[in-house]
């Protein structure tokens, strides 16, 4: 399941959105359907301690929390 940058003409916003086969993708802040695929920048490779603390960041924004251990959960 490949993650895809789409950008929503209803709302005008760009998101990244994971797509499954014979999925229609949809606007996770207006709900609509119009979406545009967009070409995403590549990953850099490497895990430097500012990619780690931006990952970490975004993920406690979307309200998940896989990338830390399991003493950094329980916090």
């Amino acid at each position: 399941m490949p993650l895809y940058y789409f950008h929503c003409q209803a709302c005008d916003k760009t998101s990244e959105i994971l797509v499954r086969s014979g999925e229609t993708a949809e606007c996770p802040h207006c709900g609509g359907t119009k979406l545009e695929q967009q070409i995403s920048k590549p990953a850099t490779p490497g895990r430097t301690k500012g990619i780690i603390q931006s990952a970490r960041a975004q993920a406690a924004r979307e309200g998940h929390f896989s990338n830390y251990s399991r003493a950094e959960r329980k916090k």
